[in-house]
């Protein structure tokens, strides 16, 4: 009985010293100058998807006035 209690009691240390260093792991990658280079390329990729998306409604609203002018004429 007692070698299962320490037997247990060893497994629990080792899951726990392995669960707080996949904790740490995790933490260093999401702040690794990597990660933090590539969170701000997708910022500015998605800024620059926006004016996109802005720029295309606005060239089609235009787009849409030039027509009725156009169809008026006729």
């Amino acid at each position: 009985m007692e070698d299962f209690e320490k037997l247990y009691k060893e497994e629990k240390k080792r899951r726990q010293e392995v669960e707080g260093e996949n904790t740490i792991i995790k933490g260093i990658g999401n702040n690794s100058p990597e990660m933090k280079a590539l969170q701000k390329e997708n910022y500015e990729l998605k800024k620059e998807l926006a004016r996109a998306k802005e720029d295309h409604q606005y060239d089609n609203l235009v787009h849409e006035k030039e027509i009725e002018k156009l169809l008026k004429k006729f």
